[in-house]
């Protein structure tokens, strides 16, 4: 159950990535434009390099590297042994998530503009904990001998 649900991320972070996180206008009178994780990553390339890369990494990187190891380790092909490591990728992805609620809640503080939010950030805010979540209970998995024991006799055969 856990693999599948694992694989299951390998897509839906692309898709999550691509759809919109919220709608933003300057003033309530204008048509309100779609931002998504890409776009976001395309502003901030042009404008911060090094706050770009820092997202880039947070948003993109440490939860497919993170779904990627954990499908490898369900697959066998990677220790149990980096599971911590994979945690703490899924910690710094959760970061992201709360950046984002962060700039909603201030640009809506300051009441120049309108922002709505959209399916994609609770698509993606899922995504990230359901990551967290398959990795914690692959964790305690590893801690459990008699399935240690059951996926090494199937190892074996």
């Amino acid at each position: 159950m856990l693999k599948f649900a694992n694989l299951a991320l390998l897509v839906l972070f692309p898709v999550a990535w691509f759809a919109p996180l919220m709608r933003a206008g300057l003033l309530p009178l204008f048509a309100l434009s779609e931002i998504s994780v890409i776009t976001g990553l395309q502003s901030l390339w042009e404008s911060d390099v090094f706050l770009a890369l820092v997202v880039t990494v947070f948003a993109l990187f440490a939860p497919y590297m993170k779904t990627i190891g954990l499908a490898l380790i369900h697959f066998g092909l990677l220790r149990r042994k980096v599971l911590p490591v994979l945690q703490i990728m899924g910690k710094l992805a959760m970061a992201d998530v709360f950046l984002i609620a962060l700039y909603i809640t201030l640009s809506k503080g300051i009441g120049v503009g309108r922002i709505e939010v959209a399916w994609g950030l609770y698509l993606f805010t899922g995504c990230i904990l359901a990551s967290i979540a398959i990795g914690y209970a692959t964790e305690k998995s590893a801690r459990n001998p008699k399935i240690v024991a059951k996926t090494e006799t199937k190892k074996g055969s």
